[in-house]
């Protein structure tokens, strides 16, 4: 971060301090600044040099805010809120059900008059604006206790899968999971920093057309909103996300380039019919011709809904729980479809640590849609295990990107047939090798599930992790044994609770 971004943290962060002594969650925190933002940024908009109409309404524009204070301020904000969330479009998506939290009628006035409006938003160029956002979203993932980490994907991780996939300027890029839209943002300024020499025409295109999310949770979708604008990405008049449940339906639409981390979990708050024909007894049913095979796991169901979204052509990284690897039933079915229809070229096995749900263990998988074909399109699955021998914890050795490097060079992004194993029988430490369609398919369910490093906390007792890590080890995979067996009961029709 650069030193105005870090004196506008600072700053940001030393309101927050004084509102959580007033019970404002960090959560809350940021939501009251996306309100007040907006506000201030249609206010600027509509001022010379620029000139705009604003759409938001003169009686709720931000000068009515300043004009007030006291129990007056108080009253006309909250009175503002439930009005422009009775609105469409951007404005209903940015207040839609939104709430003052404030407790002080004198702390909204300071943050609408000393840290707002201090500032000129518009000038501040969108690596400033966004960074400080940001590094509010993160401190919020950090906070246990408002569970805002569980739509938090480590910003190492999303830098180096977009790195890999390498997003072109031309192209159309959909997250159907987008949380707060790291990797919208993310995959933005990678276009911007590979491309120096953008033509207007890309510029608007980059701006109004090439990004698109899709969020379950308003109250994630209006800060993805507000992310994106801070990031550059869409205007006050056109914000592109999309609220509501991606799995629905087909949307039509279709993407060169889809990243994602759908959420961790067993339902869906649909049923979905595949091609199969089966489905469960619940009230919701969405028919969905486009899928392999009918699951109430949101994961498969997540897999087969971004091979739909993808143009031909079109390539995929998405991050998945290793459940999705060697399920059987459907998650068989899938598998195999998926090896057949795609090129699925390469799995990333994360280690354990890198999430805020805990006892989650998860790859991320890459994969290019193809065209029909008699013989299937995957050739070869290169596998880079990051997670045998490898310890991260969030707070005291969290994931960076250099962690990811060695990946990220034997990916060879530009040419893929350049790879070369770094494993062999003379290297059995070797992280990176290759698996070919025959192997995978010979294996039991096509199970994806392939690890081949020795794990040395088991051979060497005198090398062993510290006890903390061991126990965090230990609770992790008891987590993660509980969820498959909620999964085997809820198949079975029990009920389970969360």
């Amino acid at each position: 971060m650069n030193t105005t971004t870090n004196s506008l943290v600072q700053k940001l962060w030393n309101y927050c301090n004084v509102l959580r002594d007033d019970g404002m969650s960090y959560g809350d925190y940021v939501e009251q600044l996306t309100y007040l933002l907006f506000l201030k940024m249609a206010d600027e908009r509509s001022q010379p040099p620029y000139n705009q109409p604003s759409i938001v309404p003169a009686a709720y524009a931000w000068p009515t805010l300043l004009a007030r204070d006291g129990d007056e301020l108080f009253d006309h904000y909250r009175h503002l809120l439930e009005k422009l969330g009775q609105e469409k479009g951007t404005l209903g998506l940015i207040f839609g059900k939104a709430q003052n939290k404030f407790q002080d009628p004198a702390k909204l006035r300071r943050v609408i008059v000393d840290l707002i409006g201090a500032e000129t938003w518009t000038i501040l160029g969108a690596d400033v604006k966004g960074d400080a956002y940001e590094g509010l979203l993160e401190k919020n993932a950090q906070d246990t206790k408002s569970g805002a980490g569980q739509y938090f994907t480590p910003r190492a991780l999303i830098q180096a899968m977009v790195d890999c996939v390498a997003p072109l300027p031309a192209e159309r890029l959909c997250d159907p999971a987008c949380g707060t839209g790291g990797f919208l943002f993310t995959a933005h300024n990678y276009i911007t920093a590979h491309n120096k020499s953008l033509t207007r025409d890309q510029l608007k295109h980059l701006k109004e057309k090439a990004f698109t999310g899709y969020e379950l949770v308003q109250a994630t979708a209006r800060v993805c909103a507000m992310n994106m604008l801070l990031h550059g990405i869409g205007s006050e008049k056109s914000v592109p996300v999309v609220v509501g449940d991606a799995l629905a339906a087909d949307p039509g639409e279709r993407y060169e380039v889809v990243l994602a981390n759908p959420p961790f979990g067993k339902k869906s708050s649909t049923v979905i019919v595949g091609e199969d024909g089966r489905t469960s007894a619940e009230k919701d049913t969405i028919e969905r011709d486009d899928f392999w095979a009918t699951t109430s796991n949101k994961q498969l169901n997540f897999v087969q809904h971004i091979k739909t979204l993808l143009a031909t052509h079109g390539r995929a990284a998405v991050v998945l729980p290793d459940n999705v690897l060697f399920e059987g039933g459907a998650g068989e079915t899938i598998r195999k479809k998926l090896l057949h229809e795609c090129d699925v070229h390469t799995l990333l096995r994360l280690p354990t640590g890198l999430f805020y749900a805990q006892g989650v263990k998860a790859n991320v998988l890459f994969f290019e849609k193809k065209g029909a074909s008699e013989t299937p399109w995957t050739k070869q699955l290169w596998i880079y295990d990051l997670r045998t021998n490898k310890h991260f914890t969030l707070k005291t050795n969290p994931l960076r990107r250099d962690d990811l490097n060695e990946f990220v060079e034997l990916y060879q992004a530009g040419n893929r047939r350049q790879r070369q194993a770094t494993w062999s029988t003379e290297n059995p430490d070797g992280r990176w090798r290759a698996y070919s369609y025959d192997e995978l398919v010979a294996r039991d369910k096509t199970s994806l599930d392939i690890f081949w490093l020795k794990d040395e906390s088991l051979a060497d007792s005198d090398n062993l992790p510290a006890p903390g890590v061991i126990a965090l080890e230990i609770v992790e995979d008891l987590q993660a044994a509980l969820a498959q067996f909620k999964l085997i009961a809820s198949d079975l029709g029990e009920v389970v609770e969360e």
